[in-house]
């Protein structure tokens, strides 16, 4: 006889293949358009692993402060190569990894989810299968998988933390429990090490535990030692307390050790807060909490239709699918899916982290790609109202089927018309990258006629991309992360330092960008220059000579 479970397990290995193949193919689609390396933020997460290794001053301090570790440390392997590192493709290999499982994540969900409500087992199968198909085909989705960003790694990281986390709140088995809520806490502390969304997940998570620990099944069963099951259960809780706790000790204490100020991914020179102020970024729904979550609602609703009817359609389903689930006690653990909402609109509001929406002021682009973290609740009430239409009751039949006809007319004609737009998150990327990409274009154009064993002097935060697309190697490169990081607030003595106190000592040649450190350095110096590079809307660049070779 086979195991009951046979049956779920093939289910999931067909999607696995289906994911991997839809996966390959927008990544191949996107690769052979050049549309991989438009964020500047992915080209910066492919540097960032990159110089782990390649870079004069190689280690794990190049990873920085800013941005969390997880998504340099996957990438890591992968820019080895370095035809990965140069194309762009080793920075999309976590992210098409993390898009299957996340595509499989949302199908173990809702399967567990209408196993609960006692569904029949053809809704059940509806049920995940839509809801994973409804994540998977999302054309935001599947661009932002094909690039070096992290809201696919995110994304499954959360998908799976509220996967074992249904798990454990349905466990009628102290053992089960305890392994699901294991499971849970190392997804969660995955996510902690990937976004800062994750800290405030782990908070929710924590609240969520407490609650369902207190009255777990498996420690009212008559049956065996409820004494020793409770006592199982009180375990693999503050177990689960302790990974859960794990990553953002960590970060904040590599930050204390290395830095000298446990906030400084906060606070510092690089974060968030340092860069609005020193660009003068304007944010709209600054102190405003309602209009901060108006914001991220409305990029999230854009990244599943571009047309308001269909974004508020989808919202409109997704609430329904959310309170149906509430009220009938079961599927409760899916209510977690909306936990970026409060997140979005603290950080929004408070946190120096703007949106802009073409359709509200300022009328431009700019972060809609964070409402990619509702996609999850948005394909689980889609899904679920889709199979609707499959269970075996005669209680309000046609109501149901209509409800399912709605539902699925409202994602098809949604995802049909972002292909049409073009998906938001490519539009962005594309608005904000134009300059920027002309600029490193002819930069490394110049950067490749030099003698290819060269020492640079370049500030690489803003155009590493030209160093990248001219194939040099970072350790052929002087730049702002060769230097001790804990001496503060500079360090006189390190190479970076030294490197623009006297460039001619430590560079054959040196690219300025206009305003940069590079260029206050170099300037009044007399060097030679070599080429001076213009593009619009961006800085002037110039190429000296620092010594005659």
């Amino acid at each position: 006889m086979k195991p009951k479970n046979s049956y779920a397990g093939r289910e999931i290995t067909r999607l696995v293949w289906l994911a991997i193949l839809v996966s390959v193919f927008a990544f191949l689609s996107f690769y052979r358009r050049g549309d991989v390396l438009l964020y500047g933020d992915a080209v910066a997460h492919i540097n960032i692993a990159r110089r782990v290794f390649d870079s004069k001053t190689p280690g794990l301090l190049q990873l920085g402060t800013v941005w969390l570790p997880l998504p340099h440390l996957l990438i890591l392997p992968f820019v080895v190569s370095s035809a990965l590192w140069q194309g762009g493709g080793g920075g999309s290999i976590p992210s098409m990894m993390a898009y299957v499982l996340g595509v499989a994540g949302m199908f173990r969900l809702m399967r567990g989810a209408f196993l609960g409500l006692g569904r029949s087992n053809r809704a059940v199968q509806m049920a995940a299968w839509c809801s994973a198909i409804v994540y998977g085909a999302n054309p935001n989705l599947l661009y932002m998988q094909a690039t070096a960003m992290g809201e696919s790694l995110y994304l499954a990281f959360f998908i799976w933390t509220v996967v074992h986390f249904s798990e454990f709140a349905r466990a009628d088995d102290p053992t089960r429990a305890s392994s699901s809520l294991t499971k849970c806490s190392c997804c969660l502390a995955a996510a902690c090490l990937t976004r800062y969304d994750g800290w405030f997940l782990a908070g929710v998570m924590v609240i969520a535990v407490a609650v369902v620990a207190g009255g777990h099944p498996c420690t009212e069963r008559k049956s065996g030692e409820p004494e020793a099951q409770d006592r199982t259960v009180r375990r693999a809780v503050l177990k689960f307390l302790l990974i859960a706790a794990a990553a953002p000790v960590l970060w904040l204490a590599y930050n204390a050790i290395v830095y000298r100020n446990p906030l400084e991914f906060a606070n510092g020179p690089y974060s968030a807060k340092a860069i609005e102020q020193t660009t003068g970024t304007v944010n709209p729904t600054e102190n405003n909490l309602y209009a901060a979550g108006s914001y991220f609602l409305k990029a999230a609703e854009l990244n599943v239709g571009p047309v308001s009817w269909q974004g508020r359609s989808w919202l409109v389903l997704a609430v329904v699918a959310s309170l149906v689930a509430w009220f009938r006690r079961q599927g409760r653990a899916a209510f977690l899916l909306w936990a970026p909402l409060p997140f979005y609109a603290l950080s929004v509001a408070y946190g120096s982290v703007p949106i802009f929406v073409p359709a509200w002021w300022p009328f431009t682009h700019y972060n809609v790609r964070y409402g990619l973290q509702l996609l999850p609740v948005f394909a689980a009430g889609s899904g679920a109202l889709i199979a609707l239409a499959f269970v075996n009751d005669a209680r309000n039949k046609a109501l149901r089927r209509a409800l399912a006809l709605v539902a699925a007319i409202i994602v098809i004609a949604g995802y049909v018309s972002i292909w049409r737009a073009e998906p938001i998150c490519l539009r962005e990327a594309e608005a904000n990258s134009r300059g920027r990409v002309a600029l490193e274009k002819q930069v490394a154009g110049w950067l490749t006629k030099l003698p290819p064993d060269s020492t640079l002097l370049m500030y690489l935060g803003e155009h590493v991309g030209a160093v990248e697309q001219a194939g040099i190697p970072l350790r052929h490169v002087v730049n702002e992360g060769n230097h001790r990081v804990w001496k503060q607030p500079s360090d006189p003595d390190g190479l970076w330092e030294r490197a623009l106190a006297d460039p001619a000592a430590y560079a054959d040649f040196v690219v300025a960008f206009e305003g940069d450190r590079v260029w206050n350095a170099v300037e009044g110096r007399h060097l030679t220059e070599l080429v001076e590079i213009h593009t619009a809307g961006q800085p002037r660049a110039v190429i000296y000579e620092a010594r005659t070779r």
